[in-house]
């Protein structure tokens, strides 16, 4: 992996207001809601978080296909700015798909207020080679999932008065 360039840059819009997207980030209940690909899920109780710098990211991503794959993810946290950006170093391991080994990757997640509300994230990874297409398809599915949460902020928002005002 080349330590300078990222092999996977991802710029999406959502239609959300940049605070509802970052605690789709930064809140385990909200995480839980949305990440992984299709099919894929996490088991709250195999979630912590403590978001700060230096603190960490920990989720275990179960497939409903094939209950025995668990996927191990912890994120070291080395840079955060609240509603902002995320960045740190992602381990994954656990029993993954066949042909994928555990690896690491640089992460770094950036919110940015957008028109009419809106939030764009701007997404870079540096991984291994082999795993750009994967790592992309499987934003790209959970993508999928979080505008399916964002479209019902219920879903997401701890404060349901908040909720409401997004949604007028």
């Amino acid at each position: 992996m080349n330590a300078d360039t990222p092999q996977l840059v991802i710029s999406r819009l959502f239609d959300a207001p940049r605070e509802l997207v970052y605690r789709a980030f930064t809140d385990p209940d909200h995480l839980a809601a949305w990440w992984g690909p299709t099919g894929n899920s996490l088991p709250r109780d195999e979630i912590e978080f403590d978001v700060r710098p230096g603190g960490f990211q920990r989720w275990t991503e179960v497939n409903e296909a094939s209950p025995d794959l668990r996927v191990h993810v912890h994120v070291a946290l080395t840079d955060v700015t609240d509603g902002e950006l995320l960045e740190g170093l992602m381990h994954v391991g656990g029993r993954l798909q066949e042909g994928i080994e555990p690896f690491r990757t640089r992460l770094r997640v950036e919110f940015h207020d957008a028109a009419e509300g809106r939030t764009r994230l701007e997404i870079r990874q540096w991984l291994p080679e082999h795993l750009t297409h994967p790592s992309e398809e499987g934003w790209r599915q959970a993508f999928t999932k979080l505008d399916a949460a964002l479209a019902n902020p219920r879903i997401l928002a701890a404060d349901h008065r908040k909720a409401d005002a997004w949604q007028s």
